[in-house]
């Protein structure tokens, strides 16, 4: 939906947090509005650009009327299997774990397969280094950014702070791993809501409920997502989600069929790979689940 140029009222905005037909947009000024949405067929999303004018309503100071183009998203499919966009317009995807809960290490992938499909940065940060610390070194030999902290010990997030200084970065990860209690740490006066685990379960209970934007001292911008127990990346060919797993791309050349999916072909380098060590087992068999899943949304690009 097109604003109408003569209406000087418009002005530019950025959607800092969204609620269905709902969201808070901030001006250039740092100041934020809550505003409806005009008309039915706009959804934004955390990080959107916006078009949007001051007027009154049942919810608020203001209506969005157009939502700019996104020069990136991060989407994941819902239940009816459709791309759902859980935020926009970042350079970054963080993935925070934690040695409680346990760390789910296929969904690190995930998430690391979603930034290489997306073609942004990924990193991953290991919290609550005060109870253990986890064992990067993994990701950092595929040549991802890693970072290992305590929300508990601020005067040791300088590592982290750094790695956040001038993107627009997204934390994501299992509840319960303390993405909004890093970003406390890191935003004096920041009044958000910490996670905490279930003393049944062991599973974080989910306290962040939307993605919020947050700005860091340094520049950097940061999206706090809500803690997940399960994501995938939307449904692509079996060949796109191949390159989002790096090391895959030199053995892959090796590989008799162009069209190669690593899994029972003959003649695969991916396979040869794997069994002279040159790619992680662990880290195969959550290429051929994620292929398992996305074939069960969308079995036309895996038959």
């Amino acid at each position: 939906m097109k604003a109408d140029p003569n209406n000087e009222s418009i002005s530019s905005g950025r959607v800092v947090a969204a609620h269905g037909r709902h969201a808070v947009v901030e001006d250039h000024a740092h100041n934020r509005y809550h505003c409806a949405m005009k008309g039915r067929r706009l959804r934004p999303v955390c990080a959107d650009e916006v078009r949007w004018r001051l007027e009154q309503t049942d919810v608020g100071d203001g209506v969005v009327v157009e939502i700019l183009p996104r020069r990136t998203e991060l989407a994941r499919p819902d239940r009816r299997g459709r791309t759902e966009v859980i935020a926009s317009n970042m350079s970054q995807i963080v993935v925070v774990i934690a040695p409680q809960p346990e760390p789910d290490y296929s969904l690190v992938d995930r998430y690391l397969v979603a930034a290489e499909l997306v073609g942004v940065s990924a990193a991953v940060v290991g919290n609550k280094s005060d109870i253990a610390t986890l064992n990067l070194a993994g990701f950092a030999a595929l040549g991802y950014l890693t970072v290992t902290v305590s929300a508990c010990q601020p005067d040791g997030l300088a590592p982290l702070m750094d790695l956040l200084s001038g993107q627009t970065s997204i934390l994501v990860g299992q509840s319960g791993v303390g993405k909004s209690s890093l970003l406390n740490a890191m935003i004096p006066g920041l009044d958000s809501r910490t996670q905490t685990l279930s003393d049944g379960s062991g599973e974080g209970r989910h306290t962040t409920t939307a993605s919020i934007l947050h700005h860091l001292g340094n520049g950097g911008e940061v999206i706090d997502s809500p803690g997940v127990r399960d994501y995938a990346p939307p449904p692509v060919s079996a060949r796109q989600l191949a390159t989002g797993f790096i090391e895959f791309a030199e053995a892959a050349s090796q590989c008799r069929f162009a069209d190669c999916r690593h899994l029972a072909e003959p003649d695969c380098g991916v396979k040869a790979a794997l069994e002279h060590g040159g790619i992680s087992r662990r880290r195969y068999e959550s290429y051929c689940h994620l292929v398992e899943r996305l074939a069960a949304i969308d079995p036309d690009n895996y038959s």
